[in-house]
């Protein structure tokens, strides 16, 4: 076994996986060559070729030890806002049957929100 090998066998210290749907994303503890952890995210996603041929695309996050807890803030900071003005029900084409396209819903609400103000009459404060 050369060098480089020896390394990357080294380098992999703990692995988890996700999978979702199309989706897989790999969290791994890998050491560096002076001995100390960091972590990478792949996020790894099934696609298929015009001719069928299955093929993955992935992405790869490189997290640093000193980047751990601006990262980790910012990650809790963004799912608790996407918690608070969402929720926790997924939207989605793909998990809804009755899903409506969002920028279509929003259309049909501001129109009605048109029509309904037409069956106001406007009063002027002075007109009092």
């Amino acid at each position: 076994m050369d060098e480089k090998e020896n390394f990357k066998e080294k380098n992999e210290i703990c692995s988890r996986t996700l999978k979702t749907g199309s989706r897989t994303y790999f969290f791994d503890a890998r050491e560096t060559r002076a001995g100390d952890y960091y972590l990478t995210i792949t996020e790894s996603k099934k696609n298929f070729t015009e001719t069928g041929e299955i093929i993955y695309k992935k992405h790869k996050i490189y997290l640093y030890k000193e980047d751990f807890s601006k990262f980790q803030n910012i990650l809790d900071d963004m799912i608790r806002f996407i918690i608070n003005e969402k929720g926790r029900e997924v939207i989605s084409e793909r998990h809804q049957k009755d899903f409506k396209n969002h920028s279509f819903h929003h259309q049909e609400m501001k129109e009605k929100r048109i029509s309904d103000s037409k069956k106001f009459t406007n009063v002027n404060f002075e007109d009092l």
